[in-house]
């Protein structure tokens, strides 16, 4: 792929089938909005569901948000729902319970084979993988690697149950760092957060999640409460002054390299370029974020 990666930071879902969900998912913000055909859709309802994306889809992207489709892991669900899926509004598929890239192989070839069908270009549609089970650990890289991917999550409520474990930020540490250097080495988004998974209404606790979350080096979370876009927002995102402060800080930087330094004290502190390298990418996630915005 080498269209650049979407600037996602929040990434609500809806379930398809939810008027209430749908009629308002344009107004909360976030970045993209994941339309639901797995846990939130029962087994009888599942065709309905599908019958429902073409209309959801402009619905839910009126005001700017991308769209992402998550699709069930079955193989007969899975080829039914890209069937339905696949299409110029919808960029990414969310891929439950990736097993390892042989996996996303057989789905990217569907997928491709749709598109074609409709027209549209080989690639348009981005994957999204969540790694739920302990027998995808040894192929997190392989999986990052794979030419459709965009981001990548592993742990949750589904991995701490095979695993016979309590979900929590500790139980899934290691995993969940484990899929971050995976998405890193692949130069895909790196999607979690390392707070509490269950009480959606403690939000002091939910914002230290992202916070810690944001300092180990994830980018990108999900969520299935309203409430919780802008938290991930301001915490995934940059403020103003830290964006002023980047500014400054790379042209610190940048008048001392032109004096041959290759470290310069700047507001109490040493900085070289390793520090100068994380401050311009935060411009450029932020910058990117307004372009998808259309702000200026």
């Amino acid at each position: 792929m080498t269209r650049p990666l979407p600037a996602w930071r929040s990434l609500l879902f809806v379930p398809v089938l939810s008027e209430r969900f749908l009629a308002k998912a344009h107004t909360r913000g976030a970045d993209a909005i994941i339309l639901d055909l797995e846990d939130s859709i029962p087994p009888t309802h599942k065709e309905a569901a599908r019958a429902a994306l073409a209309a959801a889809v402009p619905r839910v992207a009126q005001a700017g948000a991308d769209v992402v489709v998550r699709i069930n892991r079955p193989i007969d669900l899975a080829v039914a729902d890209i069937t339905a899926a696949i299409m110029p509004g919808v960029a990414a598929l969310m891929l439950p319970k990736v097993m390892g890239p042989e996996h996303v192989r057989l789905l990217a070839e569907l997928v491709a084979d749709r598109e074609a069908a409709l027209g549209m270009a080989i690639g348009h549609t981005r994957f999204l993988a969540l790694i739920e089970g302990p027998a995808a650990l040894p192929h997190l890289y392989a999986i990052a690697a794979e030419p459709r991917m965009a981001g990548m999550s592993v742990g949750g409520e589904d991995m701490a149950t095979e695993l016979g474990a309590t979900p929590s930020a500790d139980s899934m540490y290691v995993f969940a760092m484990q899929g971050l250097a995976a998405c890193r080495a692949a130069g895909i988004l790196p999607m979690g957060s390392m707070g509490q998974l269950a009480n959606i209404d403690d939000l002091d606790s939910y914002r230290a999640g992202l916070k810690r979350g944001r300092a180990l080096g994830f980018t990108t979370a999900s969520c299935i409460h309203p409430a919780h876009v802008p938290i991930i927002n301001e915490e995934y995102g940059a403020s103003a002054e830290e964006l002023d402060r980047a500014r400054r800080l790379i042209a610190a930087f940048d008048a001392a390299a032109k004096e041959g330094a290759g470290a310069v004290a700047f507001e109490g502190s040493m900085i070289d370029l390793p520090v100068v390298v994380r401050a311009r990418r935060l411009l450029e996630r932020a910058a990117a974020w307004r372009r998808g915005h259309d702000l200026p």
